[in-house]
């Protein structure tokens, strides 16, 4: 390997692993392990903080509205008097999850996963304790989702979640299976008999239900024609490593055609707001999403996100999420209907729906090329991976049929990248005898070095440029397995307990100085060896040698915090690489440097680089001349 193409490759190698560094999670720290029910315990209680303030802002609306009726029961206040007595709960199970719902607001309460464990009861399939060990995505018990509000022609402020809605439906548990459904319906009357109502209906084996709204003779009283939908419990963080869930965190809106990602600033808040139409808002931790869409978007006249994120303990963090439509109301018997999806961010799932609700997905993106990275991990490697799970059944073994494909598609870009720097390196003997005789001259060197490539048809960014063309495939895998639900709690072999998680073997006990690494991942450490290994082949310069030593040390650290399934792939891709470059240069004939026959062919981008360096070289010695 040359030294031009060695500085192409560590050029690269840099942006690569810049790229890893910004975009790889952070472990916990052992100490924070030792923490993590203390930190757990904090998360809840900053939740309930928080719903406890939206809770006290709700009472004190309620109480204004109770003043208001003590003041003049005619009043629009009056018309909607505070919830009083018992909170009545009616759960309805289906075969994917659990979804509590209550007459307080007329709201869904809680929404748990049935298919996937939470993360301190991995591995436990045996439990049928629902409340005990599956996620638990939605929490709305202390505030309010679901939420109808609007203001009046006389300035009251007014929120179905501090009413007490009336429901027909007796039972408290209902279960529902395969394709049947049922509907509860909730009504709020006033007393001039004006009426809301909010139906949920729910499906024996799909995670949405459907929210319809119903408002008869409520238009007149609301002052400026529009009220506000609000979705205010936001999801759960239901991760092990909150810190790295955060990461993948956010909330967004698919508004003017694509997604808008609103995600808060380190401890701090945002908000944005969205006018006209607004197809849905989403709120998503790193494997699970709560979307919400109307059914007819272009009758929502805008929408709001807000998001905040919060310190926990010393080095913790959480966020939470907001978002509410803003909806026109013109008619005196209203309605309006909604879908709800509260589950996995799987694919598959989402896309059937077909209101771009797949967009949620993300695949990532290398330097902003998200419109490239994306079409090859959806269209490519995403029905290449679930093709092979049907067959196979175990993600471990996929992962490694994955490595082997991907290797063979990837071939003839690989063979390139050999062919030409063997190339190079057979042209080396001529351009050290060429720079030893115009050793007095950099200007004649590098005329006579860009001839020589010229004559013997070499492009001396051939060796990089196959990789630079591997990148985009390199980053969708990368996005791929990083948030890939099927990865969740999957065990391989071994001391590989979770094919998302890394594979520790050893925890440091401290965080090493500038990598900050504390837990040390075995696949990670082979990762790096065959890395060591494809670097010793490659680099032949001896001037080079620290190159060979400082870029899989580099790699080693950066992927200890990545998930096994990750280091997996490319620890086999890595093995498939060496034994591919042995082959080539064990068995494959030597090459012979020969001059291309120019006759009948174009000037080559050497030939044009050349040709306009010696234009300019003889310009400026006119000028000189002239002078």
């Amino acid at each position: 390997m040359d030294k031009q193409t060695t500085v192409a490759f560590v050029l690269i190698g840099l942006v690569l692993m810049a790229w890893l560094y910004l975009n790889s999670p952070k472990p916990p720290t052992p100490e924070q392990k030792e923490k993590i029910a203390h930190v757990q315990d904090s998360i809840a209680n900053a939740k309930k903080q928080a719903t406890q303030a939206v809770a006290a802002q709700e009472t004190k609306q309620a109480e204004q509205a109770q003043s208001a009726v003590a003041q003049d029961t005619t009043g629009t206040a009056g018309k909607f008097p505070a919830f009083k007595g018992e909170e009545k709960i009616i759960t309805v199970d289906n075969e994917v999850a659990r979804f509590e719902l209550s007459n307080h607001g007329a709201k869904i309460r809680r929404v748990f996963l049935k298919e996937f464990n939470n993360w301190y009861s991995a591995g436990d399939k045996k439990s049928t304790d629902i409340y005990k060990t599956r996620v638990l995505l939605v929490d709305a018990a202390e505030s309010s989702d679901l939420d109808i509000s609007f203001e009046t022609a006389d300035r009251k402020l007014i929120s179905t979640s501090s009413l007490a809605f009336e429901t027909t439906e007796s039972r408290s548990m209902v279960q529902i299976a395969g394709s049947d459904s049922v509907s509860i319906t909730y009504k709020f009357t006033t007393v001039d008999n004006r009426s809301i109502t909010k139906k949920l209906t729910f499906y024996g084996s799909k995670y949405d239900s459907r929210l319809t709204i119903g408002m008869q003779n409520i238009s007149p009283l609301i002052g400026n024609g529009i009220y506000e939908l609000n979705w205010n419990a936001g999801v759960q963080f239901v991760e092990h490593n909150s810190v790295d869930e955060a990461n993948f965190g956010n909330c967004s809106a698919f508004h003017g055609g694509e997604q808008v990602k609103v995600d808060p600033p380190k401890k701090d808040k945002i908000e944005k707001s969205f006018s006209g139409r607004v197809d849905w808002l989403s709120f998503r931790n790193k494997y699970f999403v709560a979307i919400l869409s109307p059914d007819k978007p272009e009758e929502i006249e805008g929408a709001q996100l807000n998001a905040d994120e919060k310190a926990i303990g010393e080095d913790g963090a959480v966020e939470h999420y907001q978002g509410r439509f803003r909806i026109p109301i013109r008619d005196a018997n209203y309605s309006a209907s909604f879908l709800i999806y509260t589950g996995p961010v799987k694919y598959s799932i989402l896309k059937e729906y077909n209101r771009h609700f797949d967009k949620v997905v993300d695949f990532g993106s290398f330097l902003g090329l998200s419109f490239i990275v994306r079409p090859i991990a959806e269209y490519v490697f995403l029905p290449l991976f679930t093709f092979l799970y049907s067959i196979i059944g175990n993600y471990g073994i996929v992962i490694l049929l994955f490595s082997i494909i991907v290797k063979l598609l990837l071939q003839p870009l690989s063979k390139q990248s050999f062919v030409s720097m063997q190339k190079m390196q057979a042209l080396q003997p001529k351009l050290a005898e060429m720079k030893e005789k115009y050793k007095d001259d950099p200007t004649k060197v590098n005329k006579e070095t860009m001839k020589m490539y010229s004559t013997y048809g070499i492009n001396p960014a051939g060796g990089c440029l196959p990789m630079l063309l591997q990148m985009p495939i390199f980053v969708a895998l990368w996005g791929m397995f990083q948030t890939a639900i099927e990865l969740r709690q999957q065990p391989f072999v071994l001391w590989i307990k979770d094919l998302s998680q890394p594979d520790v073997i050893l925890a440091l006990g401290f965080k090493l100085p500038l990598f900050g690494v504390s837990e040390i991942s075995a696949l990670a450490l082979l990762m790096g060896v065959t890395t060591f290994a494809q670097q010793k082949m490659s680099v032949k310069d001896p001037s080079q040698k620290a190159m060979v030593y400082m870029m899989p040390i580099m790699l080693t650290f950066l992927f200890m915090s990545f998930p096994a399934g990750l280091n997996l792939y490319y620890f086999l891709f890595n093995v498939l690489s060496i034994g591919q470059q042995y082959y080539i240069t064990k068995y494959s004939k030597p090459i012979e440097l020969v001059a291309v026959d120019k006759s009948n062919k174009k000037k080559g981008m050497m030939e044009r680089m050349m040709e306009a360096a010696d234009s300019k070289v003889k310009n400026q010695n006119q000028l000189k001349k002239k002078k």
